[in-house]
């Protein structure tokens, strides 16, 4: 990966390599002593996927890179060394009541029609303790009177994760903060949602022309982390929902919106708000929105 300039990421700590052996390749992830920082600010976009997480590192320099970690206690070298993380996974959950999080109820409203179905009801915290879906349906039902579907509970594991990973080390939390592809690329293109479903190909070629405007090498780090990751490991739309995660980190970084405007805070004090970045769309990229 070093001597690939397109791929290049400055590692901003010292210290030895550890290697995680995945199906398809080896990665290393450089831990130890943060001393050797770079000049550069560092912003990373990740999004879970069936390896384990999705990330996309970009510099104010346009370098960037991609990765994949098999679990949060890799990720937390990487988000550590960061100055702004963006992840695709509800942070801050509700203990109890019917209306769910307000973040969630927000980010549907902005997107409208259609895309608020994107958005889908964030668990109740009780349902990290489940063992199996059926368990998880019922505790969410007694502490909030809903169900839960089955896209929720399929990433239950992963919300898990990071809700551990924040608890644990709480310096993290002004650091790895939630967002939601969908809201990103509204904000990005003026507001508007995307027309196509990201899982099509219109749909992922739709969001590439929009990330162009503020990575015009992001067909490149597409192409390229295509080749890279075997589908199994890594689907097409995560490799999209991890760049616009960056973009926005990148360029929303000391600018960010949030839905909402004041974080609403859990019964662990974490922030259950979304993070975006909207433009001024009068003067800079992104000022004509894709139809």
């Amino acid at each position: 990966m070093a001597g690939d300039p397109g791929r290049h990421y400055r590692n901003r700590g010292a210290g030895r390599e550890e290697d995680y052996i995945l199906p398809s390749l080896v990665w290393r992830v450089h831990v130890g002593d943060n001393n050797a920082m770079a000049s550069a600010r560092t912003f990373i976009g990740i999004d879970g996927c069936r390896a384990g997480w999705f990330c996309v590192i970009l510099d104010e320099e346009n370098g960037w890179s991609c990765y994949v970690v098999p679990d949060a206690r890799v990720m937390e070298t990487l988000v550590a060394q960061a100055d702004s993380v963006l992840i695709d996974i509800p942070i801050g959950l509700p203990d109890s009541g019917p209306e769910g999080r307000l973040c969630d109820r927000e980010a549907r409203r902005l997107l409208g029609r259609g895309r608020a179905a994107s958005v889908f009801s964030a668990p109740a915290r009780c349902t990290l303790a489940a063992a199996s879906y059926t368990t998880a349906l019922e505790l969410n039902r007694q502490a909030s009177g809903r169900g839960l579907s089955k896209q929720a509970w399929n990433i239950v594991p992963k919300i898990r994760e990071i809700d551990t990973l924040l608890c644990n080390n709480r310096a993290l939390r002004g650091v790895l903060r939630e967002c939601h592809p969908e809201l990103c690329f509204w904000a990005l293109n003026g507001k508007q949602a995307m027309h196509f479903s990201k899982k099509k190909v219109q749909g992922q070629q739709q969001r590439l022309r929009v990330l162009e405007r503020y990575l015009p090498q992001c067909q490149a780090l597409f192409e390229q982390a295509c080749s890279d990751f075997l589908r199994h490991e890594v689907a097409r739309d995560d490799i999209i929902d991890a760049m616009v995660c960056a973009v926005t980190a990148r360029y929303g970084y000391g600018r960010y919106r949030t839905a909402p405007a004041s974080a609403v805070l859990d019964g662990q004090r974490l922030p259950m708000e979304i993070v975006y970045y909207l433009p001024d769309h009068d003067a800079g990229a992104g000022r004509h929105p894709l139809s």
